[in-house]
């Protein structure tokens, strides 16, 4: 698969470093971080990722609130966004497709596969 940078928008910092390291391993892509939804909309306007991985349950701004501002803007609406998310039930998961994500990536995963997901969801 070809060099992608990927922003991972998560405030737990050991899901950050799982990431990292599986996509680092797995694929060799480029792995930003950024550890709140505001955080993470400065670093996707800045850094222009090819895509974002994004927590649903944050504090303060949660997932579904920094995707609905990242599609607002138009550094960033054109960016596809995976949620990473524990809860992932039929309502769940019909609630967020119906948002406009690209996907949803159920915890806990397997790091190591995460490239081969992302890539499956987004058709690379």
């Amino acid at each position: 698969m070809p060099s992608k940078r990927i922003l991972i928008i998560d405030d737990e910092e050991t899901i950050q470093t799982v990431v990292q390291f599986g996509i680092k391993m797995a694929a060799g892509w480029e792995v930003l971080v950024a550890g709140s939804g505001v955080q993470g909309i400065e670093t996707a306007q800045t850094e222009k990722p090819d895509v974002i991985l994004l927590d649903v349950m944050m504090p303060e701004m949660d997932g579904i609130a920094t995707f609905r501002e990242l599609q607002s803007r138009i550094e960033t609406e054109h960016i596809p966004v995976i949620l990473l998310t524990a809860k992932a039930q039929t309502a769940e998961t019909r609630q967020f497709n119906e948002l406009g994500v690209s996907g949803v990536i159920t915890k806990p995963f397997n790091s190591l596969n995460l490239p081969d997901q992302i890539a499956r969801i987004l058709h690379w």
